[in-house]
């Protein structure tokens, strides 16, 4: 798949900001690393769980790629 196709699904993704302590971050992306994840999956995995535990529709969003992943 050429650039289109990746333009096409960055187009359903969005950036999600937020301010936290350096230290803080710092700790949870080694932690991620050790556990051989990424930061990102395991902040998706925290709000789609978050969501569902909340009776707030986690469940019709589309599964992302990363869903099946164990890590």
């Amino acid at each position: 798949m050429g650039k289109k196709g990746k333009k096409k699904d960055r187009d359903e993704e969005a950036k999600f900001v937020i301010r936290i302590e350096k230290d803080l971050r710092d700790e949870f992306v080694d932690l991620c690393r050790d556990l051989d994840t990424t930061a990102s999956r395991e902040v998706r995995r925290f709000i789609r769980s978050y969501l569902a535990e909340n009776g707030r529709g986690a469940s019709d969003a589309p599964p992302s790629p990363d869903a099946g992943e164990s890590a």
